[in-house]
């Protein structure tokens, strides 16, 4: 009868275990922007004036999505991710920071603390903090991205921004792209509806994984960063502060 009980209680979880993907890997996202929906609203586009002209002659060369390409490499409880570079020029309008890839983020979640490597006009910082706390609200929605079935979770960050997110619990890391973590699982989909702007994974392959953080920059606090530009720049959007500071 104890041998039955053991049996009963204990399978599931063995069942589980062997289920679940080994906690070292690499995951290849695709950014998307929607760069028509995010020139409009960061240069107030009026049909006539300036920008209006400069927008026009924008999109008769570019489309209106933009893809971007990053990795994710994942080993226990580090991540480190890394943009790929983009070949395709964008012209008139750079410099937005929504629709580059200015974040290189290596992630210690047994710690929670991260350092991101980034430029900022330029310059180079060392970003080292804790990890952003995101209150994810689990659903029972599921989606397939990348070959699995993932669970979504909605979250609002900074006060306002929605997040949508879809994660793997197959994949027994509580990561994700850029700063997105905090899930029972890797994520692998995130998306800022009132930006424009979707990570979905196309990838995931495991095996051994390379983590290595940066180290190049000035190394400032979160805070400390945002402090430094706050009287240089003005950006309107929330999340755009965010991109640049974390």
């Amino acid at each position: 009868m104890k041998r039955i009980f053991f049996l009963l209680i204990y399978l599931p979880i063995v069942i589980r275990a062997q289920n679940l993907a080994p906690a070292s890997g690499t995951i290849t996202f695709e950014k998307t922007v929607n760069m028509y929906a995010i020139i409009e609203k960061q240069f107030d586009v009026v049909q006539n004036g300036y920008y209006g002209q400069a927008f026009d002659a924008y999109k008769k060369d570019h489309p209106r999505f933009r893809k971007l390409q990053s990795t994710l490499s994942f080993t226990g409880d580090k991540t480190f991710y890394q943009p790929l570079p983009d070949p395709v020029k964008q012209g008139f309008f750079t410099d937005i920071f929504l629709a580059e890839q200015n974040n290189t983020v290596f992630t210690d979640l047994l710690s929670n603390t991260y350092s991101c490597q980034k430029n900022v006009y330029n310059e180079p910082f060392l970003v080292k903090d804790t990890v952003l706390n995101i209150q994810w609200k689990i659903t029972g929605e599921m989606r397939e991205i990348a070959g699995y079935n993932c669970r979504r979770a909605n979250a609002i960050i900074l006060d306002s921004i929605y997040v949508v997110a879809f994660y793997a619990d197959q994949i027994s890391v509580s990561g994700g792209p850029e700063f997105f973590n905090g899930l029972p699982g890797m994520i692998l989909g995130v998306a800022l509806p009132h930006d424009n702007v979707t990570w979905f994974a196309t990838s995931v392959s495991f095996g051994p994984a390379t983590i290595t953080p940066r180290q190049k920059g000035k190394v400032v606090s979160a805070k400390e960063l945002k402090t430094t530009l706050q009287n240089t720049i003005a950006l309107k959007d929330k999340y755009w502060w965010w991109s640049l500071i974390q």
